[in-house]
């Protein structure tokens, strides 16, 4: 079979949307720099700590406003400074596009877009971008949590709607939590809350399951060819409140739920039931990967689920994602490096790593080769 065949890129497929340009300013361990990028493939090479990553980290935020690193702005800005400010130009629809965020120890931060400041939601369809690192292989022994952010994350990229959802949901569900905490028994204010996060939890829910649906319909396809039909991946909604398609009953469900469990919320602080609880169940040949599967299985797995996105994505949004292998390779054993890289074609590239082999190198003809050292990108010689 060739490998393109049922993989979610085609050597065919031309590049629609892409990183022109960026310029950093007191980001992480840059100080500034600005540099222009190839439409295709762009190679980082550095040693650890140099500021691979975090030239990564700088085109991701472009994506949705936030790292994948972490949760709070003021660690991106660079120690010593107060703000820190990321410029990038993307070609999009036939047109640059260029965008702008600020991140201030003190204040929220600013999203311009063409010089017009906008929400970070907006951001969101604005220019979509796939990120892979060695945590990415690891997420499927690694807690829900981290598996729920994954959620959030890729459907976000998709659908500001959920981003919106997700967040008012999570004030809501702090707000309860404080109430419990509190001691507050008052029926009539707890069910206030409990309403409000029932209504914006069930818009999560069935967001998460068709999501799921469709990850789970792509990558399973694309496991069954790299492992040549030997194995049978399966993903599926490891909801924390039963549902079926209809809203009223996951409402229903919602409700009966909290209900049972006030006396136990009550006595612990915490709301125990709603989305925030929920997890994926990813099986192999009918095997809870998650618990008994083999390191390879879960790094296998790993790269389905990543291929299934960027399809995912083109076939919602029309166009491939941008794609950020951060320092991925080296975590693949050579088999798992080739079937990733030649199933990389028709999406910008952006691959970061100690040391690429000649064989990748020579995979790319058309690409462009950048040496990081010291939080500067500079011209590669080998």
């Amino acid at each position: 079979m060739n490998k393109n065949e049922g993989c979610p890129c085609s050597p065919d497929y031309e590049i629609k949307m892409y990183f022109k340009e960026i310029e950093i300013r007191n980001f992480r361990n840059y100080e500034y720099c600005k540099e222009s990028f190839h439409p295709s493939i762009n190679i980082f090479i550095g040693e650890n700590g140099q500021g691979k990553t975090s030239l990564a980290e700088a085109l991701y935020i472009m994506c949705l406003g936030r790292s994948f690193r972490t949760q709070k702005d003021r660690e991106m800005i660079r120690f010593g400074e107060d703000t820190s400010v990321v410029r990038t130009t993307v070609f999009k629809n036939e047109r640059n596009v260029r965008t702008e965020i600020i991140l201030n120890r003190n204040e929220k931060k600013t999203v311009k877009i063409n010089g017009v400041r906008k929400k970070r939601a907006d951001l969101a369809g604005h220019i979509l971008v796939v990120e892979f690192s060695p945590d990415d292989l690891k997420i499927l022994k690694e807690e829900p949590d981290k598996r729920r952010r994954f959620l959030n994350r890729e459907i976000s990229k998709l659908y500001p709607g959920y981003y919106e959802d997700l967040a008012i949901y999570t004030k809501i569900l702090l707000q309860r939590n404080t109430l419990l905490k509190e001691g507050n028994t008052d029926p009539s204010l707890l069910s206030v809350w409990n309403a409000e996060l029932i209504k914006y939890g069930v818009k999560l829910i069935m967001r998460r399951d068709s999501f799921i649906r469709r990850l789970n319909e792509i990558s399973s396809r694309i496991h069954r060819e790299i492992t040549e039909g030997k194995e049978e991946l399966s993903i599926g909604y490891d909801a924390n409140v039963p549902f079926d398609e209809d809203p009223e009953t996951i409402e229903k469900s919602f409700q009966e739920k909290m209900e049972a469990a006030r006396d136990t919320d009550l006595l612990r602080g915490i709301t125990s039931c709603g989305p925030h609880r929920d997890d994926l169940k990813v099986t192999i040949n009918g095997i809870d990967v998650r618990r008994y599967g083999s390191q390879g299985q879960q790094r296998t797995a790993a790269i389905a689920i990543k291929l299934a996105e960027i399809q995912l994505m083109e076939e919602e949004s029309g166009e491939k994602p941008v794609l950020i292998l951060d320092d991925a390779l080296s975590e693949l054993d050579k088999s798992r490096q080739r079937y990733l890289i030649e199933a990389l074609t028709g999406t910008q590239i952006f691959l970061t790593a100690a040391s690429v082999s000649r064989e990748i190198l020579e995979h790319f003809p058309d690409k462009k080769i950048f040496e990081i050292s010291d939080g500067k990108i500079l011209p590669y010689h080998e």
